[in-house]
This record gives C-alpha cells, structure tokens and sequence, in this order.
C-alpha cells in the first residue's frame, strides 16, 4: 500500500520504519526542516532500540521517504497514520489536542480520491466524534473513513511493539474501513496477532483504560512498597509471590518511581468531566499514589545519606524515560535529577542515548561521559532508568567503589541485584526493602 505517517517523532518515525519494513511505501510528513532532512538521510534524530538500523535500510531502498509538504503526502498516499503529539495541557487537565486537530483539518480538504486517515495519536475519549465532524465539514470528496487505531508501544521497544504486537485494536465503522485495516496490517496479522475491531468510543477508552491499568499496577506495588519499609519486609519478594497468582500476575509491577504521568492524568480529568464519581476517585488515588514516588524516592535518598542532601554532588545514572530510548519527555527520571537540584544537590548525568535531551533542557546540570566519570567523587549514586550496562554489569560496583565518596547506591528502579555491591564495600539502598550493608 501507499501509506503516509504524519507526525515522525517518537511515535510516527518508529512507526513510519516498521511499515516500510513489511512492505509498504511510505511517505513521513515532518513539519521541522531540520527533523525531516535527517530523516531523509537516513540519520535518526533520536534513539530508539531498532530504530536506526531499519531507518537506514529504508531510506536506501526508496521504499521510505520524508517530506515537510502535507499535499505531497495527500496526493501519494491512499492511508494516513495520524501520529502527531498530544502532550499534556499546561494545566495539566488533559491533552491538548491542537496537533491532531490541525493535522486532520489540514489533511481533509487535500483529499481528492477515497481514502482512509488512521489515529495513532493518544487523545482523550470523545475526540474522534470531534475530528468525524471535521472531515464531514471539510472533505471534498466522498468515502474519507476514519479509524481510530491506538498505539500501545513500550518506550525502549517502540519498533519491536510496532511489528509484533500484543494485539492490533482499530475502532471503525465501515467495511470499506475494515478493509483498509486488514490490508496495512495483513503482514503483521499473517503472524499470528490478534485485530480487535471495534467502534472508534471503545477504542478511545480501550487505550485509556490499558494506561490506567498498567499505572494502577504500579501505584499497587508502590502502595505496598510503603507498607513493607515500615515492617521491614521485601517488596520484592511481595511482588513476586503474589504475581505467581495468575490472576493477578507480576508483569510491570515492579516499585519505583513511578509511571509517566500524563495519560493517567488525562484518563482522571476526563472521567470527572463526564460524571463518572466512583471511577474519578479511584483513579485520583492511583494518580496521587503515583506522583508521590518522586518525594518518596528523595526521601529514601536523603535517608541514605544520612541527612540533607544541599550541597552535596549526585552521580545520577539514567536520565531516560526506559533503558532503550533517548526520550525524557514524561520521564520519572528526569523529574527526580529536578527536584534533588531544587533541594540544593548537584546532579552529575550519565545516560548512555539520552544526554543530549537531558542537556538541551538542564545545562546547569554535571554531565559525564561515562558512568565511572560521573560516580567519581559523588557523595553517593543514584540510579535512575535501568540500562544494563548500570544493572547487568557485574564489574561495574567494583571499578568504581575507590572513585566515589561514599559507597552509596539508591536504586530507584528496584532493578539491580545487590550481591556485586554489598561484595564490593557499597550500602544498597532500595524502595520497599531493607536497607543492604556488606
């Protein structure tokens, strides 16, 4: 098919690569120049697990494209990705919604042959009613079908999630729609995954609802993490045992810092909006369970430390949203390097793909080219998105025990396994479990 991705960030880029891998011909529209013209040749503008390498075989083949002109892409394409950006509303009250808006209404009126405009983008429930509104009004033609198709990628995984899916969901309304779906997706399907179709409403709410419950999941352990640091128990072995139930199962339920809080969030305002009383306050709680981790995990920090933490330099390892990504959008990680600057610290990052973003946004922070520069002369570590190379490195503790202040290690990820660290002199400090000691 001839498809276009419109929008090539971290959604629509991944997203673009992964439909000229299973055979489409794809055009990514970008509005930023500068964006378009690396992608164009083929050199990614950020890093995502997979991401690069078939960006590469694609851009050389001619089988993908990019292009800043929206007509360009409304006179190749016969199926259109929506991919832009909702990020969350400066009042914190949902998305805001003007790239996708912008994006249709500028698409439709293009529009001279049948064709069909897929969402991608994560919206808050009622929008695709507002956007069929808008193609009924603008469109020049007949039969401009609308799905709504809700991406489910995994920071870290985006390409991978992109061409083996858990399950493909498409809200629609047509069989000339169905038809368009099951032919972009038929390579991905021949494999075995599952289409759930359903009305474009539902599957508003499925991803709303699928946010919710990953974030509920781990506001739950969080909660018990609590709990378990007054009775000196092990979160982690909480969470394994009950996990072992396979009603209740122990995936993404690991305690932390917390989950991206923007699609929660949106999900809660939204629900209070339309009346939803008993829905609205269990969703506040999870929400407030959720944005508590950062203070928790300073306070976990400044009791590993022995007291205040002004003044004092921070090896801050992991700035990232997830190991696999340069993205720091929404990222728990870099919320914590914030609020520790905030309190007088001096946070010195290392992140092996995401130190350009992080310094973009905090020049004022330290910043290290490897993890041994930044741990040395801390006067402790924190670790903070779990890359291998800080988790799966048995060697790492012990190189870098002589070059730090104090042999102090918080993990805020729950992540590494404290044997290497307690062998080699470090105090392992983690949420929901007893402080380590070699």
């Amino acid at each position: 098919m001839r498809v276009s991705v419109i929008g090539c960030g971290h959604l629509g880029a991944p997203h673009a690569v992964a439909m000229a891998e299973i055979g489409h011909e794809v055009i990514g529209v970008e509005s930023d120049p500068g964006r378009c013209e690396a992608l164009g040749n083929g050199i990614a503008p950020f890093f995502e697990e997979g991401f690069e390498d078939l960006l590469v075989r694609h851009t050389a083949s001619g089988r993908l494209r990019f292009t800043t002109d929206l007509r360009e892409a409304a006179d190749f394409a016969d199926l259109h990705f929506i991919a832009v950006g909702t990020p969350l509303r400066a009042d914190g009250h949902g998305y805001d919604m003007t790239q996708v808006i912008e994006a249709v209404r500028s698409l439709v009126p293009l529009l001279g042959r049948p064709a069909t405009i897929v969402g991608r983008s994560t919206v808050m429930v009622g929008t695709v009613e507002r956007l069929q509104k808008i193609i009924d009004a603008d469109a020049r033609i007949a039969n401009v079908e609308l799905v709504w198709n809700p991406e489910f990628l995994r920071e870290g995984h985006a390409v991978r999630d992109s061409l083996l899916p858990d399950r493909i969901v498409a809200g629609l309304t047509s069989r000339q729609a169905r038809e368009a779906v099951e032919e972009v997706y038929a390579p991905i399907l021949d494999h075995g995954v599952g289409l759930i179709l359903t009305d474009p409403p539902t599957a508003e709410v499925i991803k709303s609802a699928a946010n919710a419950f990953l974030t509920t999941k781990i506001s739950f352990i969080n909660a018990i993490a609590e709990v378990c640091e007054y009775v000196g128990a092990d979160v982690n072995m909480v969470a394994h045992a009950i996990g072992v139930d396979r009603r209740i199962g122990d995936g993404g339920m690991r305690p932390g810092i917390g989950a991206g809080p923007k699609d929660v969030t949106d999900f809660t305002h939204r629900v209070g909006e339309l009346g939803a009383r008993n829905a609205h306050g269990f969703l506040t709680a999870v929400d407030s369970i959720n944005a508590d981790r950062i203070p928790a995990a300073i306070r976990l920090i400044e009791r590993a430390h022995g007291g205040p933490i002004d003044g004092r330099t921070i090896a801050f390892l992991g700035t990232a949203f997830k190991a696999g990504t340069s993205d720091v959008r929404d990222s728990p990680a870099l919320r914590l390097a914030e609020r520790l600057a905030e309190r007088g610290a001096t946070p010195v990052i290392y992140d092996p793909e995401a130190i350009a973003a992080t310094r973009e946004l905090h020049p004022e922070f330290g910043y290290a080219d490897t993890a041994e520069q930044a741990i040395a002369d801390a006067d402790l570590v924190v670790l903070a998105t779990e890359w291998p190379e800080f988790t799966a490195d048995p060697e790492l503790p012990a190189t870098t025990a002589d070059l730090v202040r104090h042999r102090v290690l918080v993990d805020v990820r729950n992540t590494v396994e404290p044997g290497p660290w307690l062998a080699a002199g470090w105090e392992v400090w983690q949420l929901g479990r007893r402080p380590q000691r070699p």
